[in-house]
């Protein structure tokens, strides 16, 4: 699919204005060049863009309620979702902040400029969500290409004081990991199937007990 093919049909299956979809040329063009140096997306996904990536990383905007207070991005790498997800709520005229929790301070640049120049509500946090006392007080979370899902569930059982909501994109091996996942963990949770791919899932985890061992 060309370039204006997938322009077209994201605007087709989001109905975004056009300040939005002008917004996200301007992160497009970002993109590319940052990638030139620091590795923000895979290179054969520089011509898929649209429909690789922000496809599918608008699609959390479907989770999002307007009483949610603040979002965070875990290992966002490109903004991705954190970005689209500021511009999406930028669109909606949400009043809701997204912080973009990265360790590599090289990507936090890229990720400062992109915020600036887009205008968005959000913020970059630079530290390694692994450290010894680092607290996650956000209430709701996004992962996309982040840690596997046990990881994932281990960092929020530990590190989040007051989460409500999790939202993971999970690949093809999604369910196999889930029911991994579910032999350590009671998990509340909703599955939709992916709008980019049959074979991938967003989850939305409401709740998360660790059974005992």
């Amino acid at each position: 699919m060309d370039r204006q093919s997938q322009i077209d049909a994201f605007s087709s299956y989001y109905q975004v204005s056009r300040e939005t979809i002008i917004s996200l040329e301007i992160f497009e063009k970002m993109l590319i060049e940052g990638n030139k140096k620091l590795n923000l997306i895979g290179k054969s996904t520089e011509k898929d863009i649209w429909s690789r990536h922000y496809l599918d990383s608008y699609q959390v905007l479907d989770f999002i309620e307007e009483n949610d207070n603040n979002i965070m991005d875990l290992g966002t790498g490109a903004g991705l979702p954190g970005i689209i997800v500021a511009l999406g709520i930028k669109e909606k005229k949400m009043s809701i902040k997204v912080n973009l929790l990265e360790k590599s301070r090289k990507k936090t640049f890229f990720l400062k400029e992109a915020i600036r120049k887009l205008k968005i509500n959000a913020e970059v946090i630079n530290e390694d969500v692994t450290k010894e006392g680092f607290k996650l007080k956000e209430n709701v979370f996004t992962a996309r290409a982040f840690k596997p899902l046990e990881g994932i569930f281990e960092l929020i059982h530990k590190n989040a004081e007051n989460w409500k909501k999790l939202l993971i994109f999970q690949g093809k091996n999604g369910n196999q990991e889930l029911l991994r996942a579910s032999k350590t963990w009671d998990i509340k949770y909703k599955q939709r199937q992916s709008v980019t791919s049959n074979d991938s899932l967003i989850l939305e985890i409401k709740e998360l007990k660790k059974k005992i061992e």
